[in-house]
C-alpha cells in the first residue's frame, strides 16, 4: 500500500498499515532486536527438563501477557503463522500441568486469536502485527506478503473450537471451545473474504505445457522460513493449499466457491503441486533458478505443520515424503555431526541483504528444533500408515537430542547453530522459545508411547 490506512475494530483497537506504519514498525523492531542482543542475560539456573518446562509455561502463559509469543526478541511483535507452525496444540491436555495452567493457556489463546480476527476484519492480513501502545497496532510484512498468516489464524481458531475434545478434561477447555465457536460465527464472514482474496491472487505458472497455480510465481511470499528470498517455493504453496482445506473444514468457505476461482477442485490443486515440485521423485524446495544436486534442492520445511499439507495415508504421497526424507537423512551436511539435529538446508539459501549481514544461516545452515519435531511427527505418520517402523528410531533420536539440547542450553531453543551451540551473531541472539515446548512433549509421547513428563494435581 502506498499510503497509511488506519482502521478501527469493533473493540476500539486501531490497525495501521502503509509506508509510515512500516517505517515505525521497522524502527521499533530494530531497537528491540539490538537491545535484546546486547542486554538480555542468560539465566541458566534450572537443569531438569521438568523444571525447565514449568518455567517455560509460567513465562509463555503468564497472566501479564497480552498475546502468545515465542519469546525475546520476538516478544514485542505478533506472528499469526506461529499458531500453525510452532504452537499448534498448546491445549493438548497431557502437556497442561494443572487447572490453573489450563485457564492461563485458554485465556491467552482467546485474547490472541480475537485480536488477529479484529485485524482481518480491518483488512490487515500481514506477516506481523507490531503493538504500538494504547490499542494501536502496525501491520507490516517481513519480508514479503504472507502465505501462512490466515493459516495461523485458522489453526488458533481450530485449537479453541476443539479444546473440549482434549483429555484430561478441564473446565477452561469447555469455555474456550464455546468462545471459539462464537468467534467463528462472529468473524467467519471476514475470514471468508480474506481467504477468497488469497485464492484470487494465485498466479498461473507454465511448465512443460501444463498450467499450474502458484502464490509466488512472480515474487517471493513469506512462510515460516521467511528470510529466504526464493520464488516458487513448495512450502509457501503448501501453506496456501492447507489454508483452503482448513477453511472448508471449518465451514468458512464452500469448496465450490474456491473451485470457481481456482478452476479446479482442491484435490486436483494438490495433485498439481505434488506433480510440479515432485517431478524429480522428491520435493524440490524451490523452482526459482537452475536445478542443483538433489541434496541441495530440498529443505526441511517441506514437512509442513501439524495436520497440514501431507496425507501419508496416500501411497504416492508417502513415496514422495520418503524420498525427500531419505535425502535429508543420508546427507551429512544436513545435520550437526554426531546428532539427529537436522539443519533447515544443506546450503545457505539466497536471502535478503539484511539477513546476510545480521543473521547469516538463520534459516539455512542452522537447526530449528520445531522443524525437527514436525519432521519426527511426519515420520511417525509415515510409519503408522505404512504399517512399518521405518522411521521410528530416527524420530526418537531427533526428540532425544532436542531434550539434551534443551537441558544443556537451559531452555527450549528457537534455533541452534551448525556447531550445536546457541545461535548468536553480532546483531541477533536466538530466542528461548517457551511457547514451542508443548508441541515437543506431544510428539515425544507419540514417539515413545508414554509422556516425558507427568503432572499430579
Amino acid at each position: 500500500m502506498n499510503s497509511d490506512i488506519s482502521l478501527s475494530s469493533d473493540r476500539g483497537n486501531r490497525f495501521y498499515q502503509g509506508v509510515a506504519a512500516t517505517f515505525f514498525a521497522n524502527a521499533l523492531q530494530a531497537v528491540n532486536f539490538l537491545g535484546d542482543r546486547f542486554l538480555r542475560r542468560s539465566h541458566h539456573s534450572l537443569s531438569t527438563i521438568e523444571d525447565l518446562y514449568r518455567h517455560a509455561m509460567d513465562s509463555a502463559f503468564s497472566v501479564t501477557e497480552a498475546f502468545l509469543v515465542t519469546g525475546a526478541p520476538h516478544a514485542s511483535a505478533y506472528y499469526p503463522r506461529d499458531f500453525a507452525w510452532f504452537y499448534p496444540d498448546v491445549l493438548d491436555g497431557e502437556t497442561i500441568m494443572d487447572a490453573q495452567d489450563a485457564v492461563r493457556r485458554a485465556r491467552l489463546l482467546d485474547k490472541s486469536i480475537r485480536l488477529l480476527l479484529e485485524a482481518v476484519r480491518a483488512d490487515v492480513v500481514t506477516t506481523t502485527i507490531v503493538p504500538a501502545g494504547r490499542g494501536r497496532y502496525l501491520g507490516v510484512n517481513y519480508f514479503s506478503r504472507p502465505s501462512d498468516t490466515l493459516l495461523g489464524i485458522l489453526a488458533g481458531l481450530q485449537q479453541m473450537i476443539s479444546a473440549d475434545q482434549k483429555a484430561p478434561f478441564y473446565l477452561a477447555m469447555s469455555q474456550c471451545a464455546h468462545a471459539g465457536r462464537l468467534l467463528l460465527a462472529e468473524y467467519g464472514g471476514d475470514l471468508k473474504r480474506a481467504i477468497l482474496k488469497l485464492a484470487s491472487e494465485l498466479e498461473p505458472f507454465e511448465h512443460d505445457g501444463t498450467s499450474y497455480l502458484l502464490c509466488d510465481a512472480s515474487g517471493p511470499r513469506s512462510a515460516a522460513t521467511d528470510t529466504r528470498a526464493e520464488r516458487r517455493r513448495f512450502v509457501t504453496n503448501a501453506c496456501v493449499h492447507t489454508t483452503f482445506v482448513w477453511s472448508v473444514q471449518l465451514g468458512i468457505v464452500d469448496e465450490n466457491e474456491l473451485k470457481r476461482l481456482l478452476e479446479r477442485d482442491l484435490v486436483q490443486y494438490k495433485k498439481d503441486l505434488l506433480r510440479l515440485f515432485g517431478r524429480n521423485g522428491y520435493i524440490r524446495h524451490s523452482l526459482d533458478g537452475p536445478e542443483g544436486p538433489p541434496a541441495s534442492s530440498v529443505a526441511l520445511d517441506f514437512v509442513s505443520m501439524h495436520c497440514g499439507f501431507w496425507n501419508l495415508n496416500d501411497a504416492s504421497e508417502r513415496a514422495l515424503f520418503a524420498a525427500t526424507a531419505d535425502l535429508i537423512i543420508a546427507e551429512p551436511r544436513f545435520r550437526i555431526p554426531s546428532t539427529f539435529h537436522f539443519l533447515v538446508s544443506a546450503d545457505n539459501p539466497r536471502n535478503k541483504m539484511i539477513h546476510k549481514i545480521a543473521a547469516p544461516a538463520y534459516q539455512g545452515r542452522s537447526s530449528w528444533p520445531t522443524f525437527n519435531v514436525e519432521f519426527a511427527d511426519r515420520m511417525l505418520d509415515y510409519d503408522e500408515f505404512s504399517g512399518s517402523d521405518t522411521y521410528r528410531s530416527c524420530a526418537q533420536g531427533i526428540l532425544k537430542d532436542i531434550r539434551t539440547a534443551t537441558e544443556l542450553h537451559g531452555g527450549y531453543q528457537e534455533l541452534i547453530s551448525e556447531q550445536g551451540l546457541k545461535y548468536r551473531t553480532w546483531a541477533y541472539k536466538g530466542a528461548v522459545a517457551h511457547s514451542w515446548f508443548p508441541r515437543f512433549l506431544s510428539v515425544w509421547r507419540r514417539a515413545y508411547g508414554s509422556p516425558l513428563l507427568q503432572w499430579n494435581e
